[in-house]
């Protein structure tokens, strides 16, 4: 297996991201358009990757936020790959490469009703925050964390 940083350009990324959008749309249930508004990658330069004989199993994404501050987005492993740690091996690698960027918090928000992301960042190291950020402030569905980076 090998760690690939590089761009939302690449195929893999890009077709994990249809599976992940498929699943979020499930979960989600009716709340999905609101959050699918704030997951699109024109704004993401950052992307990491997890591959195994050239396919990707996991990816996950930075986001500038603030000067000092990246968003962790897209943070997905398939199916047959869960349960074999990616996911924190692709979470290390971007809290890894915002340090060098420069960034000093990480923040994200995920779904109150996704709790295995829950449980995986709360293991890293991320807290939740007093209130949800942006576009997420007051929503009740929505679960945001912050960790300190470099």
């Amino acid at each position: 297996m090998k760690i690939l940083r590089t761009t939302p350009a690449h195929p893999e990324y890009r077709r994990l991201i249809k599976s992940l959008d498929r699943d979020l749309a499930v979960t989600d249930g009716e709340d999905h358009a609101f959050y699918d508004q704030f997951n699109k990658s024109d704004a993401i330069r950052h992307v990491v990757l997890l591959l195994e004989d050239d396919k990707a199993l996991a990816c996950g994404a930075l986001k500038h936020y603030r000067k000092t501050t990246a968003e962790v987005k897209r943070m997905y492993t398939t199916d047959e790959a869960r349960g074999r740690g990616l996911a924190g091996r692709i979470l290390h690698e971007l809290e890894a490469w915002a340090a060098e960027l420069g960034f000093r918090r990480l923040i994200l928000e995920t779904g109150i009703r996704q709790t295995p992301a829950i449980r995986l960042y709360t293991k890293h190291g991320y807290q939740r925050m007093a209130e949800n950020y942006g576009p997420y402030a007051g929503v009740t569905g929505s679960v945001c964390m912050e960790k300190t980076v470099g």
